[in-house]
């Protein structure tokens, strides 16, 4: 075991040298000089010279490989992820970090209620396949999976925020919504309850469909008829031998969910003005800020790598045969 996760955990690091070495590139081949971008809100006619003295000091007329591919592994593996054009004298960290607790809590409080929800639906559905209760939520989970987050934003929006007025529609805070701890932190939660449905809901059909297509197929082993013929009941078949099985498929749906859930909530977080990284992703694209979008798609590869090396460990611990 321990020999495999050195393997996994050294595929992992190659992946992320060459993510990072793939995201540098990328925004090298984007049309446009990061000088002239840098001295474009001069208010003063830039000349040749400057431009040039500023490509000098950023180091942008040295070749690119493999000098400027080696500084830049370098410096991100020291953690400095460059400066923000359109934040002037802001660490491209700093900016990630600031924006990283609102996604964190976005997206950590969808995936643990989809999670929680839709496997349990899911197991049950292909426990009971073919019931009333099959039929309705496999339907319903069908829907759902085929439906935008942020259309599924929108419509929240419309009916709980502007028709009914319960849940507020946009930010995290609102003005003058009280002092102390206790009212910031329902105040917070309030602003949160649209955003986290949203993206929840788009979530949990994919973990009810996989879940109770993997049930459907364990039902039918020729051990799970053995384990009926010895006499266990139900209960027992679905906890000793079924629900663990069945996890295998969830677990790299959970995995990868993680990785790209964190991309799939900009989009969310444009309908619901969230202040994570979806909205610096939208004011950085907007801005050209290059530094800045390239600092936060090294940020969402890397999550993805971290995700996968999870779902290798746990396959590990649920299956025997793979260790």
């Amino acid at each position: 075991m321990s020999r495999r996760v050195g393997r996994v955990l050294l595929r992992a690091v190659m992946t992320l040298l060459m993510v990072a070495t793939l995201n540098f590139l990328l925004f090298r081949v984007i049309p446009g000089d990061p000088a002239s971008l840098l001295l474009g809100g001069a208010r003063i006619s830039v000349t040749a010279e400057q431009i040039e003295a500023q490509r000098q000091s950023w180091g942008l007329d040295r070749p690119l490989f493999p000098d400027q591919v080696v500084d830049y592994l370098s410096a991100t593996l020291h953690g400095d992820l460059g400066y923000s054009f359109k934040f002037r004298g802001r660490h491209v960290a700093d900016l990630i970090l600031e924006r990283l607790p609102a996604t964190i809590a976005l997206v950590g409080l969808a995936q643990v209620g989809a999670i929680l929800c839709g496997v349990l639906l899911g197991v049950y559905a292909g426990w009971r396949r073919g019931g009333a209760v099959d039929r309705v939520v496999t339907g319903a989970s069908l829907a759902l999976y085929s439906t935008p987050s942020f259309w599924l934003g929108m419509v929240l929006v419309v009916i709980f925020s502007t028709v009914l007025g319960w849940l507020p529609g946009y930010g995290a805070y609102s003005p003058g919504a009280g002092f102390g701890a206790l009212a910031s932190v329902v105040d917070y939660m309030r602003h949160l309850a649209l955003p986290v449905t949203a993206v929840a809901l788009g979530l949990v059909g994919q973990y009810v469909v996989v879940a109770r297509a993997a049930m459907s197929e364990i039902v039918t082993e020729d051990y799970m008829v053995t384990a009926r013929a010895k006499g266990l009941t139900n209960g027992q078949m679905l906890m000793r031998h079924a629900f663990r099985n069945a996890m295998l498929p969830v677990v790299t749906l959970i995995s990868l969910n993680l990785g790209y859930v964190v991309a799939g909530a900009i989009t969310v977080e444009a309908v619901f003005a969230w202040p994570g990284i979806g909205g610096l992703t939208v004011e950085a694209l907007n801005a050209r800020d290059y530094p800045v979008l390239q600092g936060i798609f090294l940020l969402l590869g890397a999550s993805i790598v971290f995700a996968n090396l999870l779902a290798d460990v746990a396959y590990g611990l649920l299956d025997p045969r793979v260790r």
